[in-house]
């Protein structure tokens, strides 16, 4: 029996906004049909997957109803604390594929196992001989890079700055000083209602020629990205309150 292949299904970026651009805007219809034709899933949420698939069979049929769609969640732990670092055996989650079921992977927004989980269930297909197939769809974090005006030949993702204030601020010089001294840009993201404190942050801490740029609600019709020295956003802050219900992606750098 041959075996069947796992998809990385990129999701739009509207996830938890209050509103949604049309599918077809984001992804190509080569990515919907393939899309359309898997009936087994792995998520982080079955009920996002289930309203995500709803959106695609407007567009591109389903090969099944929605009640008959397998659906299979990552584990809360992988939430939490991710499964980039190995610990997380994924291999149980592709059983399916190798009774010769294709299988789609989905995160929430954007290209699963970049900025998202997934990449044990990546890892584990490789390891199984199950065929692993990217489609095309909108990553977020190239979107704001290429957009930002920063270094795009050396950058690097370093996922979410700590909460705690002081830790914070240690972790945005520490950043600083790499992006300076090497460089390399320096990405990172935060839970939207969290924007705000880490935007306020970044411009208190930061040196005033240091470069930052914040990329919000990417691909959405609200869509905006700011870019300048931090000695211009000090002399032009943001209104309070906007855009805090979007996803954003924060580049620091020369």
């Amino acid at each position: 029996m041959s075996r069947g292949k796992l998809y990385l299904v990129p999701a739009p970026l509207d996830f938890g906004c209050d509103t949604q651009a049309p599918l077809q805007d984001a992804l190509p219809l080569g990515t919907l049909q393939t899309a359309a034709g898997i009936t087994h899933w792995i998520c982080e949420n079955a009920k996002s997957a289930r309203a995500y698939l709803k959106r695609i069979d407007a567009v591109a049929p389903l090969a099944a109803p929605l009640q008959a769609q397998s659906i299979q969640e990552l584990p809360r732990e992988v939430h939490k604390k991710g499964d980039h670092a190995g610990q997380f055996d994924a291999r149980p989650l592709l059983a399916a594929a190798l009774e010769g079921h294709d299988i789609g992977l989905l995160s929430e927004a954007g290209m699963p196992a970049v900025a998202d989980p997934g990449s044990s269930v990546a890892r584990a297909a490789h390891d199984l001989g199950i065929s692993v197939v990217p489609l095309i769809g909108p990553v977020s974090l190239l979107l704001a890079l290429a957009a930002s005006g920063l270094n795009g030949q050396n950058f690097a993702f370093v996922g979410y700055l700590p909460q705690d204030a002081d830790e914070r601020q240690r972790r945005i010089r520490e950043l600083e000083a790499l992006a300076l001294k090497t460089g390399q840009t320096q990405l990172f993201i935060e839970t939207p209602y969290r924007n705000a404190a880490l935007l306020q942050a970044l411009v208190q801490t930061l040196q005033h020629n240091t470069r930052l740029a914040v990329a919000r609600g990417l691909t959405l019709a609200e869509a905006n990205l700011r870019s300048e020295t931090i000695k211009g956003w000090r002399a032009n802050k943001p209104p309070a309150g906007v855009d805090e219900r979007l996803p954003a992606v924060f580049a620091i750098g020369r």
